[in-house]
C-alpha cells in the first residue's frame, strides 16, 4: 500500500532585490539546507514592469553547484566565461552545471505587454562532482512533452517520467524530477514521489489543497505570519509545500483550478558550505574558490 506524503512546511515566497537590482520573491534559499537538500534556493521573478527586471543579473561566478531556470513569459539573454550564449524564451527551460567553476550574466527583458515570468532554482552538486567541468542542458518549449492525464490534468515534464514520457533533461546527477501540473477546477490528482527524495510544490496559478490537510497553517513557517489572513485549507499563488516523506502526493482544487511546479531530488547529505554564487563542503575550500576568482585562476 502507498504511502501517503504528508505536509511538513508551508513557506510564504517573501521579496527581495538581487542582481543588480532585480526585483523578485523568494520561496527558500540561505536557510534550512537540510530540509531542502539537494537544492539551495527558488527565486520566483515574475515581474509585470521592466523598471522591477531589466537591470538583470550582470556577470558573476558560480561553484559547485546547478543553476536551473524556467521560464513562461518574456526572454532572458544568457553568456558565460566559456563562450556560450544565446536566449531562453517562453516554455524554455536551462539546466546548467556550473561545476569547477563558471562566470556568466543573465539579462531578463519582457514579452510585448512587458511581462518577464521565470523561476530559478538552484541545486547543490555532491563533493566528488563539485570540480567537475561545467556543462549546459538546454530544452525549447516544443521539446518538453506534454502529458494528459486522468480528469483533465496536465503536466510539462521537465525532468522525469510520467505517463510514460520522460522530460528532455536527463543524467542529472541528484536523479531529480521537475514538473509543471496544471489541475481543473473541482479535480484531485495523486503523482507518485520516489521514496527517500526531497518533494516540494510551489504553487504559481489559483488554490489547492495538498495531502488532504484541512490544517495547513499548522505548518507555517516560524515568524512568517502568512496565514493570519489566510486561515483556509486552499494555499495560493506564491506558497511553498514541503513534503514528508512517502510514495505519492494528493492534490485537489475546488471553486477554482490551479498551477503549481514540483520538484524532487536525491539528498546529498553533506555539509555544506556557502556564500553568495559559491557552494562548497567546507569554510577552506570556498575561501580557496574566492581566492581564485580574485587572482583570475577561478575559470579551469
Amino acid at each position: 500500500m502507498a504511502e501517503e506524503r504528508k505536509i511538513r512546511k508551508v513557506m510564504k515566497s517573501r521579496p527581495t532585490l538581487e542582481g543588480a537590482g532585480v526585483h523578485l520573491k523568494r520561496a527558500f534559499g540561505f536557510g534550512e539546507t537540510e530540509m531542502f537538500d539537494p537544492f539551495l534556493l527558488l527565486d520566483d521573478f515574475r515581474g509585470d514592469d521592466p523598471e522591477l527586471y531589466r537591470r538583470g543579473f550582470p556577470w558573476h561566478p558560480h561553484r559547485g553547484i546547478e543553476t536551473i531556470t524556467y521560464i513562461l513569459r518574456g526572454t532572458v539573454k544568457h553568456a558565460d566565461s566559456l563562450g556560450n550564449g544565446g536566449v531562453i524564451g517562453a516554455g524554455d527551460i536551462q539546466w546548467m552545471t556550473a561545476g569547477s567553476g563558471i562566470i556568466h550574466e543573465e539579462m531578463p527583458s519582457g514579452d510585448a505587454d512587458g511581462k518577464m515570468y521565470g523561476f530559478q532554482l538552484w541545486a547543490n552538486l555532491p563533493r566528488i562532482n563539485k570540480m567537475m567541468s561545467p556543462r549546459y542542458q538546454e530544452a525549447k518549449s516544443t521539446q518538453i512533452p506534454v502529458v494528459t492525464v486522468a480528469n483533465g490534468v496536465t503536466v510539462r515534464v521537465i525532468c522525469g517520467e510520467v505517463a510514460g514520457q520522460r522530460g528532455p533533461i536527463q543524467n542529472v546527477i541528484i536523479e531529480p524530477e521537475y514538473i509543471d501540473v496544471t489541475i481543473p477546477a473541482g479535480t484531485a490528482y495523486t503523482h507518485p514521489t520516489r521514496p527517500g527524495h526531497t518533494v516540494f510544490a510551489y504553487v504559481i496559478e489559483g488554490q489547492a489543497c495538498f495531502c488532504d490537510e484541512n490544517d495547513p497553517y499548522a505548518y507555517e513557517a516560524e515568524g512568517s505570519n502568512y496565514f493570519d489572513t489566510q486561515r483556509d485549507a486552499l494555499l495560493g499563488n506564491g506558497t511553498l509545500v514541503v513534503f514528508s516523506d512517502g510514495d505519492q502526493i494528493q492534490v485537489a482544487t475546488r471553486e477554482t483550478g490551479t498551477r503549481f511546479l514540483l520538484m524532487s531530488g536525491r539528498p546529498i547529505r553533506e555539509p555544506v558550505a556557502w556564500y553568495g554564487p559559491i557552494v562548497m563542503n567546507s569554510a577552506e575550500e570556498l575561501r580557496s574558490a574566492f581566492e581564485e576568482l580574485q587572482n583570475g585562476s577561478f575559470i579551469k
